[in-house]
């Protein structure tokens, strides 16, 4: 690719929605970009690579500093890479903490759904009953998926 895309046409391209690649921008994540003369950002080929580099961080649950700290070391490829090997062992120990953490709460689901066997009115229905008297931490701790005030 040698012409210039715009951003709409990066977000096509690298099919990541417009506002998600302007938010990388702002976290630093992608390099900013050209202006053309009517103020339009332009976008080339290494903004491509890095883009999906990101998405596909991002589809291993990596949090932001985690993708962050791994762009770092991908702009300086002769570094050693002893620290990308420790971050990605504690991402394994988080997706691990993670999995018994969901098997607690399938556990959980399946204790509340055996508490209404039937079709019956609402007032009388177990599962709401069940969650009304749960205990505040009935839930297992779930981080920013649940078991909290949002």
């Amino acid at each position: 690719m040698t012409t210039p895309l715009k951003i709409g046409e990066l977000s096509s391209h690298a099919g990541c929605p417009v506002e998600t690649i302007r938010y990388y921008e702002r976290e630093g994540l992608l390099p900013a970009a050209a202006r053309s003369q009517g103020n339009y950002r332009l976008y080339g080929p290494t903004h491509i690579e890095r883009l999906q580099f990101i998405r596909h961080c991002r589809s291993l649950d990596m949090t932001l500093d985690e993708v962050r700290s791994l762009l770092q070391f991908r702009d300086l490829p002769e570094e050693n890479c002893a620290q990308i090997n420790t971050l990605l062992d504690h991402h394994i120990d988080h997706v691990a903490s993670r999995i018994t953490e969901l098997k607690a709460l399938q556990s959980q689901l399946k204790q509340l759904r055996k508490q209404c066997h039937s079709v019956q009115a609402a007032k009388d229905c177990g599962i709401l009953q069940g969650l009304a008297n749960m205990e505040d931490d009935a839930p297992a701790n779930l981080g920013s998926h649940g078991g909290g005030c949002h």
